[in-house]
């Protein structure tokens, strides 16, 4: 069923899955929309236009698209057209019409920039668009229309695609080849966001630190440097690293830049050298607890997360074991864990030896419940240290203030005031007791603090209607 759309009708409902680049490419779609004349709604019965963000780093992320089309694919009957958008467009492409006869737009993120177009042929009636034109082009970064969904975090993409090619991992397939905005537009980027009062500045990129500014001017270690001594922004964050671009001068930034993040995630993927080899890594167990070694012996503490996939082809228990030992010998303070899935155009799709699933979940359950006690443990050792904290939200049900410290660690606080800091502000927090995951503490009211004021907000506290929604389904990271 053809719709024309007219002013009053022009509404879309935007659904994210996946990491920080998929959230972030979500934010330049609202803002294009946004800037074409459609206005975000909350519910898809309430759109004429419903779009899903996608991603295919996982079959199970991939399925939640399928299934979440088929949930309500007869909104199509009510005139609703549908669009998937992001890597499961650009992976399958065409194939999509097939699967899905009611969609009627599939574009991949680096047809982005297309969009008014692509909008303008959906509304004059045409069934089937498709945007899969250019995934090597560098013009997939910042738009002039991004509509950013937090007022005080923000993100900068500064490079795209995957040149690594790991025998299990379709990233280079619907993201292309690895590029890298130039130095001096990231940090324009950064200071216009400074400007427009954002306080933290998340960098992004498949593999974010194999960044190389074709400029010359900067390296990756440099740039963080850079970015950090902006005037206004208070933290600089980085995802994801890969082992292999994971050089030392990263670690001596963050020990010479207060406003860098003491928090490198830095996936491993297995504990096994046999295994890495298979999974075509290109590095050792050794070579990467080298690099471990180099964070561990920062001046500063500095938080470490995780990627692990078990069950991967050929994946024996002694394998596995070296992967639980890994955990103990590194003692990260989170892993994101998933049982192997087995992509198209991947190399590991056709290997032998692979592992049942009643496998994979048992020996993913072995290693949540492993790592959940050595969290448990780590993260009591934090009781009694006096922390910074970012304000993100509050839980009136419980009485407390929610928010992040620099290392990237939940902590859940009451401040003994019914005035509540606002989301965005800095308050200095006592770390009281503790949760696996989180931690819990208690502001210090009435005491002196060194150098800083009790709350620190940098921005009003942002209404409802103020902020666009992203709804985001996924993990931390690809």
């Amino acid at each position: 069923m053809a719709t024309n759309f007219n002013a009053g009708e022009k509404t879309f409902y935007l659904e994210t899955f996946g990491c920080q680049m998929n959230v972030h490419d979500s934010e330049k779609v609202i803002g294009t929309l946004v800037q074409q004349g459609y206005q975000q709604v909350q519910e898809e019965t309430d759109a004429s236009l419903i779009l899903y963000n996608t991603c295919s780093i996982r079959d199970k992320a991939e399925q939640k698209v399928f299934n979440r089309l088929n949930d309500t694919k007869a909104l199509h009957k009510k005139g609703k057209r549908f669009a998937v958008l992001g890597c499961v467009a650009q992976q399958e492409g065409e194939k999509i019409f097939d699967r899905a006869p009611y969609v009627s737009l599939v574009s991949g993120s680096a047809s982005y920039r297309n969009l008014p177009q692509m909008l303008a042929r959906l509304e004059a009636g045409e069934e089937r668009i498709t945007g899969l034109d250019d995934r090597q082009t560098d013009q997939t970064f910042e738009t002039e229309f991004t509509a950013r969904s937090n007022p005080y975090r923000g993100y900068i993409t500064i490079i795209e695609g995957c040149d690594k090619f790991c025998s299990y991992c379709v990233v280079p397939f619907t993201r292309g080849k690895e590029r890298s905005r130039t130095a001096d537009s990231v940090l324009a980027e950064a200071r216009r966001m400074a400007d427009a009062g954002y306080t933290e500045i998340q960098l992004l990129g498949q593999n974010v630190n194999s960044y190389r500014d074709p400029s010359g001017k900067m390296s990756f270690a440099e740039l963080l440097a850079a970015v950090g001594e902006v005037a206004g922004i208070r933290r600089v964050r980085f995802t994801t690293s890969h082992p292999r671009d994971f050089t030392r001068d990263i670690v001596e930034a963050i020990d010479a830049v207060p406003t860098l993040c003491d928090h490198v995630h830095l996936p491993v993927q297995s504990g096994s050298t046999q295994v890495l080899h298979a999974m075509q890594r290109l590095y050792t167990r050794e070579w990467y607890l080298e690099r471990i070694a180099w964070i561990r012996a920062a001046k500063r503490s500095i938080s470490l997360t995780t990627d692990v996939i078990v069950g991967f082809p050929g994946e024996t228990d002694a394998d596995f074991e070296e992967t639980l030992t890994l955990l103990a010998e590194v003692n990260y303070d989170a892993v994101f864990a998933f049982k192997y899935s087995p992509r198209p155009n991947t190399p590991a799709i056709s290997m032998p030896d692979s592992i049942s699933d009643e496998v994979k979940s048992r020996r993913l359950q072995i290693l949540l419940d492993h790592q959940r006690e050595l969290q448990r443990i780590s993260y009591a050792k934090h009781i009694g240290e006096i922390v910074e904290v970012m304000v993100e939200g509050h839980n009136a049900a419980r009485g407390q203030v929610m928010g992040r410290t620099t290392q990237n660690k939940t902590l859940n606080f009451t401040t003994g005031s019914p005035i509540l800091p606002a989301p965005g502000s800095y308050v200095q927090v006592r770390i009281t007791g503790n949760f696996p995951n989180s931690l819990l503490g208690e502001t210090l009211v009435g005491e002196a603090l060194p150098g800083d004021a009790l709350y620190s907000p940098t921005l009003p506290t942002p209404t409802e209607a103020s902020l666009p929604k992203l709804v985001t389904i996924g993990a931390l990271s690809a």
